[in-house]
């Protein structure tokens, strides 16, 4: 990652990977409305798009809505998308490369037809440089948005379609790159509305390319041609790895022994690293991130990071009447090390759902085992534990239930609800999943009255695969952006010690805050056995008040908890009182 110039003039590029449409455009729509410039990178499912030239020529009939549609509507194997961008129809899909500047354009444009014809032009310079190193001469047609092959001929081939919108000098949407794309679904449909013209793609042209290599390539040549000089920070995701690179822990081999082993404690078991316990497949993939070696399983925790055990009256009382309601706490069910301290303040975090979560992350500790029937009783008890252990401010968290239609938002929901009637003028937050990209189901948690949504986003992008191979870092701050359209405060977490750079951390918060986040929390990642993912380095206390610093300072973050041993819901009550909704 390469970082230059200062946070808030910066562009960054972000590698996503494999983005649905519509969260892909939820995200833009968010960081449109922002100042932060941005370079989303990414790859779409099969998917058709129309732009305003295109949605103006519905002729009416069901199987034929737009005059550039070859084929019915339930022929073509993909979804149709109108998009408030310039151009036609044209197709989105696995090895196209898809780029989204959100910027504010340099110099005077004010988003009038000659301003964002200059824009365009730019993005097509970028994209021409690229074919460029490639060895393929890419050109322009007078009047035709886009990049061509051969465009001096009788028989030019699009390459490229681009498609923006500008308005007061904001940009969103913006090119597809056609690389390994299948080009049977441009039969389908007459692409940019051109019926006498060819679609093509490096491969067809003779040049293939890996993905990972065109990325680098667009990252390299398109910022400068858009900004003419602008500030450029990248941060990508790994490129490649599969289920058997997995940590154990996430291929559902159980969690492995303690990691509380005494220095000379053996051999390293057959298939890990000696001293680290990482398996091989693992260490290898998370080289390739960028991670090369970690901790011995020996390693001692330094001071900073060591709790003493303090069962006081209010710990002894949370934690009989959890057991009286049957109740699951994710204090005890992750391992919190903050327990002593917040059950003696009388604070606790509920969870959700049961113990047993469907994702498998590489730093938790719950139950991954099939999950249970969902306990439609669970709001009601948990409501009067409020009441009971008279709260002024409650913490839910949840398991992720990927088995369940809605995710399991509509618990939460009912959670919230029942909290509130009981007891009105308790504070609430919820940390949710990401329900897989579920809408409905953020907004139904959204719709509830609660005061903080929190997701946490976990971790940098360049690690998202190695620590949550179910999730993802588009996905969450699609999550976090829906979220904020409600008008509720947005909170995220990030876990520091599994390889990240300093950089990429402040990476992640200036991400957070463009997709509107409040409150951020920033703790040291403490490995729960020897099946999970392992400890990179410590870092200090002096660091954490760092990156408070410049969260706060540098970025524009309202607040910043960040400590060695702070955690989601560590004074989540103190810091919600200091931050209130948009």
């Amino acid at each position: 990652m390469t970082t230059t110039g200062s946070i808030s003039d910066t562009l960054r590029v972000r590698w996503l990977g494999r983005v649905a449409y519509d969260e892909a455009w939820d995200l833009q729509r968010r960081l449109h409305s922002g100042t932060h410039n941005h370079l989303l990178l990414l790859e779409h499912p099969p998917v058709y798009t129309v732009g305003r030239r295109g949605a103006a020529s519905r002729t009416g009939d069901e199987r034929r809505p737009y005059s550039s549609l070859l084929e019915g509507v339930d022929q073509l194997g993909a979804p149709i998308h109108e998009a408030d961008r310039g151009g036609d129809i044209t197709f989105h899909g696995p090895g196209q490369l898809v780029g989204y500047p959100i910027m504010t354009a340099p110099g005077k444009r004010g988003g009038g037809l000659a301003d964002t014809a200059a824009y365009v032009a730019s993005i097509e310079d970028g994209l021409i440089a690229v074919l460029g190193d490639l060895g393929l001469s890419g050109g322009r047609l007078p009047g035709e948005p886009g990049v061509w092959i051969d465009s001096d001929t009788d028989a030019p081939r699009k390459i490229a379609a681009v498609g923006v919108r500008m308005q007061r000098r904001r940009t969103m949407h913006g090119f597809a790159l056609n690389n390994d794309v299948d080009l049977g679904w441009f039969d389908k449909i007459v692409p940019c509305g051109l019926a006498d013209k060819r679609v093509t793609s490096l491969v067809a042209e003779g040049v293939p390319v890996d993905m990972e290599t065109l990325v680098e390539l667009v990252a390299s040549h398109l910022p400068q041609a858009l900004t003419g000089g602008m500030p450029v920070e990248t941060s990508n995701v790994v490129f490649r790895s599969t289920k058997s690179d997995l940590a154990p822990f996430s291929q559902g081999l159980g969690p492995g022994k303690p990691t509380a082993i005494e220095p000379g404690a053996g051999q390293a078991p057959s298939g890990q690293e000696a001293g680290t316990g990482v398996p091989v497949r693992l260490g290898r993939r998370l080289s390739e991130a960028g991670v090369t070696g970690g901790m011995e399983l020996a390693t001692r925790k330094p001071e900073w990071m060591k709790v003493k055990v303090q069962t006081g009256e209010n710990y002894r009382r949370l934690k009989k009447v959890s057991r009286q309601l049957d109740l699951h706490t994710v204090c005890e069910e992750a391992g919190c090390p903050n327990i002593f301290d917040c059950w003696n303040e009388g604070t606790a975090t509920f969870m959700l759902l049961g113990e047993r979560c469907t994702r498998a992350c590489g730093f938790c500790l719950v139950d991954t085992r099939k999950p249970e029937t969902v306990d439609q009783e669970e709001p009601t008890r948990i409501a009067k534990a409020v009441h009971d252990l008279e709260l002024d401010f409650a913490v839910l968290t949840m398991v992720a239930r990927d088995d369940l239609d809605d995710g399991g938002a509509d618990i939460v929901a009912r959670t919230v609800q029942a909290i509130r009637e009981r007891t009105p003028t308790v504070g609430i937050e919820a940390l949710v999943s990401d329900f897989a990209g579920n809408t409905s189901a953020i907004e139904t948690v959204c719709r509830s009255p609660l005061d903080i949504f929190n997701h946490n986003i976990e971790t940098t992008a360049r690690l998202q695969r190695a620590v949550r191979p179910s999730a993802g870092y588009a996905r969450s701050l699609t999550v976090l952006a829906r979220a904020g359209e409600y008008q509720v405060t947005t909170k995220s977490g990030i876990i520091l010690g599994m390889g990240e750079t300093k950089e990429e951390v402040i990476a992640t918060m200036a991400d957070l805050h463009a997709v509107g986040v409040s409150i951020v929390t920033i703790g040291q990642y403490l490995r729960p056995t020897s099946h999970h993912l392992p400890i990179a380095r410590w870092w200090t206390p002096d660091e954490f008040a760092e990156l408070k610093v410049i969260g706060e300072r540098d970025i524009g973050l309202p607040h910043v908890e960040a400590s060695p041993l702070t955690r989601s819901s560590h004074h989540a009550g103190s810091v919600a009182r200091t931050v209130s909704p948009d």
